[in-house]
């Protein structure tokens, strides 16, 4: 069985050799592992630092990005250049715990998306702010959506690869962190079995988060209506490009 984990990175020099090395420690003994760095043209040198730290290591493979950038972007690079049968896609600042991984892959192999959830029975986020924030956002997204899944802004899951390349991944890979509720949003439609096991997301521990909450609240919330009103998520062509 192989895996792939794809961490997309945009300024994470001080964190991305530290995380692939405990991804790689956690990883069960019977799974070959395949790490993707995928990178958007860092101005911290992301992309370097990780490419002189595992030129020698044939498990990690450094992606640099230079066009058509962004991160859901980013995310389906990683999925379509993986070899893994199975994809594992988490954050790369360290809130997504790869002691996690283990019980990813094992429940994967009957479920069709396995999503580490701070708000079912057992999650939880040392950031309590944005827990509480978090989880008021997600019932609002739960409404609009009609789900009953408890994390729909997560982004640490576990699928097969050939699961995901028959999903219309143009209409879910744009945008930032709300890629993630159209995965669902689809996956469900098609009746794929997705299941959310506990996690606890950690603080960051290096650099500063990229998001803005306000323009995020917005946006996500625009992209969440639309997504219920159409049924693509995209408003126009247009529109979508410019995302």
């Amino acid at each position: 069985m192989r895996a792939s984990v794809v961490l997309p990175t945009y300024n994470e020099a001080g964190n991305i050799v530290s995380l692939v090395e405990e991804i790689l420690r956690n990883f069960p003994p019977d799974v070959d592992p395949e790490i993707l760095v995928v990178d958007d043209d860092s101005p911290d040198k992301t992309c370097e630092v990780a490419r002189k730290a595992f030129q020698a290591n044939p498990n990690v493979r450094v992606i640099l990005r230079t066009e058509d950038r962004g991160f859901a972007k980013s995310i389906r690079a990683g999925i379509e250049l993986a070899t893994g049968e199975w994809i594992i896609v988490m954050d790369s600042d360290f809130v997504h715990d790869p002691a996690e991984i283990p019980r990813m892959l094992h429940v994967a192999c009957v479920y069709d998306i396995v999503s580490g959830s701070r708000f079912c029975a057992g999650g939880n986020m040392q950031d309590r702010t944005h827990y509480l924030a978090s989880l008021a956002y997600n019932w609002f997204l739960r409404a609009v959506l009609r789900t009953q899944l408890q994390d729909n802004l997560g982004g640490y899951f576990s699928m097969k690869r050939e699961t995901m390349l028959s999903l219309p991944l143009d209409d879910i890979f744009y945008g930032y962190g709300e890629y993630f509720f159209r995965l669902l949003y689809f996956a469900q439609r098609r009746g794929l079995k997705i299941v959310e096991i506990p996690a606890i997301y950690r603080a960051r521990t290096y650099g500063a988060s990229k998001s803005n909450f306000l323009k995020m609240l917005f946006t996500y919330s625009k992209a969440a209506i639309l997504l219920r009103m159409s049924g693509t998520g995209r408003a126009s062509a247009r529109e979508s490009n410019l995302q």
